[in-house]
């Protein structure tokens, strides 16, 4: 006999922790459905998130490097994919809902927009005035209104918990949350929602290393001088592999550093939940301060290495220049289609008599691929 979702509710009652978000406490969806017979709520988020059009569309969008710069350089779904597993490793070890977290990761850059960062700064500067714009809430938007699957609602009728998780899901590369879908009166998320936050810093702090080694934007020299947490790792490595070829030696400094972040994350917030007397998930979210946290130390490296980063990678010219001759091609298109209305599409022109015209058009936007973005640029803006 299969399984059934009141068997995987009770296994997760046996064996997760009390702080744990059950499936079968669950808030519900905004559109009432019939429980699936096999999967518990989440697992069936987790289904809609990996079945729905913008999760695919993040293959083509840039993480740091244009789409399409380099064969092993990340995109924006390649990074996704790495939050969901370190998210899951770090919610396992925790005893809190891994299919929660996994799908809060899944799903916590379904809005962003193409060219990555500066793609989100170029439409927020378009729509200023007219409400901005944050890839946080747009991930929130396309699973409440954008996406279009289902006959008897708009976007993918999340439960409450995932959506609580977009909502308030939040890096300190980001901009400020915006308001949402989802009510704001308790100070945090769930557990789970917090370690998808952790599990994104993490997964970038270590493949943007990756991918500056890779492109030859970065050095294991100049890192080994200024950065204490690669010295670290590397000294580590050397000590007990002795010299390794580039590749390897590069994949397992960045591998001991995933290591020790979830190591850390781990162990200060199992320390923190312990003081805390919490004993239910919504104990967690009247937190004042969130659960899941980095040791006082390692939050000063972290600093440090963003710090690096910034100055060394994402500024660095042969990563911003193209980045910000990419993001002209946005600017371009909006004040085209604002002229134009007649060349984007008809579910956009539908949503513009709802919404008008600027909000619609940065939707369409934010939804495009950078190839796609290029390819409208070249038929209707460039010159023949």
């Amino acid at each position: 006999m299969p399984i059934t979702r009141a068997e995987l509710e009770a296994r997760e009652c046996q064996t997760l922790a009390a702080y744990a978000q059950k499936s079968a406490d669950s808030r519900g969806r905004l559109y009432p459905e019939s429980p699936p017979d096999w999967r518990t709520q989440y697992q069936r988020d987790r289904d809609r998130v990996i079945h729905s059009r913008a999760f695919r569309r993040l293959e083509y969008k840039t993480q740091v490097f244009l789409n399409g710069t380099g064969d092993h350089l990340r995109t924006r779904l390649t990074h996704t994919m790495e939050v969901a597993a370190i998210a899951r490793n770090i919610s396992r070890a925790l005893r809190c809902n891994e299919d929660l977290t996994e799908t809060i990761a899944l799903a916590h850059d379904l809005g962003h927009p193409p060219f990555g960062h500066k793609g989100e700064a170029a439409l927020n500067e378009l729509m200023r005035g007219q409400g901005g714009f944050e890839h946080n809430h747009q991930s929130l938007r396309v699973v409440e209104e954008l996406e279009q699957k289902y006959p008897w609602f708009p976007g993918l009728n999340l439960t409450w918990e995932t959506r609580e998780g977009l909502q308030k899901h939040r890096t300190r590369y980001d901009l400020p949350p915006k308001g949402g879908g989802v009510e704001q009166n308790l100070p945090n998320a769930s557990i789970e929602a917090q370690v998808a936050n952790l599990a994104d810093e993490i997964t970038y702090y270590s493949h943007d290393l990756d991918d500056g080694l890779e492109s030859g934007l970065l050095s294991e020299e100049k890192l080994e001088r200024e950065v204490r947490l690669w010295r670290e790792a590397a000294q580590s490595v050397r000590a007990e592999h002795g010299e390794l070829p580039d590749e390897c030696r590069w994949y397992f400094i960045i591998r001991c550093l995933i290591d020790s972040q979830v190591r850390d994350v781990v162990s200060s917030t199992e320390e923190q939940l312990a003081g805390s007397g919490i004993q239910s998930a919504d104990d967690a979210r009247r937190s004042l301060s969130p659960m899941v946290q980095y040791s006082r130390e390692r939050r000063g490296l972290n600093l440090e290495l963003r710090d690096y980063l910034y100055q060394n990678l994402y500024f660095n010219p042969e990563v911003h220049e193209p980045n910000m001759q990419a993001v002209r091609l946005l600017r371009d298109l909006f004040a085209f289609y604002l002229e134009h209305p007649e060349a984007v599409g008809e579910h956009c022109r539908k949503r513009a008599a709802k919404l008008g015209w600027p909000r619609a058009i940065c939707d369409y936007l934010a939804g495009m691929t950078d190839r796609y973005v290029m390819a409208e640029h070249q038929r209707w803006l460039s010159l023949p």
